[in-house]
């Protein structure tokens, strides 16, 4: 999911699913830094995995406004869209499938709903294929919409100031303006326990990006999943944002 905000552009990997035959997201609430910055009303929701490697099995971009609801007791997302995402997400199978496990996992149940309204835009784009290949965000006009397309380069440097020049996947020139701009990746681990976004972010210029901010790199294979004392920290690591997230919701709320 892509959007441009308070924060300018960006985007992190996320579970697609269906609400009302409209795409939709269920954020825990260990996202909700990320939520808090989704000002302009709209996004766009991206299917570009790796996927089929057949020629012609591209992927696909609905950019459009959506609408954000928070389900702090979960009602919502356990009736319409757990069962979706226990196919979908190994991790919510093993916390919340079935009554006990969602009372022990409770602060894995509430969620931020994030709704597609209306598909005003849906354009295909390469799939990423490598690990050098990304997603770029950029502003698409004045409403806030996110202009999203696949992009690679030779190198992804993580040096503030440094540039590396993209190549749009689909043969068209970059045409960068001096708008900000935000490239990032992500890969997972075969039971998703490990799933790792990386990104570069700063301004596109022509054809090149000048990166201003970055955080992990792009690795040509998938991630091995955690070891025992790994998946530990993981989970521990994951119940304090989530529980951190639902507390500062509940507050918002006035249920503090």
């Amino acid at each position: 999911m892509c959007w441009t905000g308070s924060s300018g552009p960006a985007g992190i990997p996320v579970v697609p699913l269906v609400w009302q035959d409209l795409p939709c997201v269920a954020l825990p609430l260990a996202h909700l830094d990320a939520v808090d910055t989704m000002t302009s009303g709209r996004a766009a929701f991206a299917v570009t995995g790796p996927g089929d490697d057949e020629p012609g099995a591209d992927g696909l971009v609905a950019t459009g406004p959506v609408d954000i609801r928070f389900d702090l007791e979960g009602t919502r997302f356990v009736d319409h869209l757990l069962e979706q995402e226990i196919v979908k997400h190994p991790p919510t199978r093993l916390r919340a499938d079935g009554i006990m496990a969602r009372r022990e996992n409770w602060w894995w149940v509430p969620r931020v709903l994030i709704t597609l309204t209306a598909e005003e835009e849906v354009r295909e784009v390469p799939a990423r294929r490598r690990g050098a290949d990304a997603l770029l965000v950029r502003t698409a006009d004045a409403g806030g919409a996110p202009r999203v397309d696949t992009v690679t380069a030779p190198a992804w440097p993580d040096r503030t100031g440094a540039e590396t020049e993209l190549w749009r996947r689909d043969g068209a020139a970059l045409q960068g303006a001096g708008e900000p701009a935000f490239a990032f990746g992500h890969r997972h681990s075969p039971d998703f326990e490990r799933w790792e976004r990386w990104y570069r972010s700063g301004r596109t210029e022509s054809e090149a990006l000048t990166v201003a901010e970055a955080t992990g790199a792009p690795e040509p294979e998938p991630l091995q999943p955690y070891s025992f004392f790994a998946r530990y920290r993981n989970h521990r690591d994951v119940v304090r944002a989530c529980r951190r997230g639902v507390a500062e919701a509940e507050a918002r709320a006035g249920r503090g």
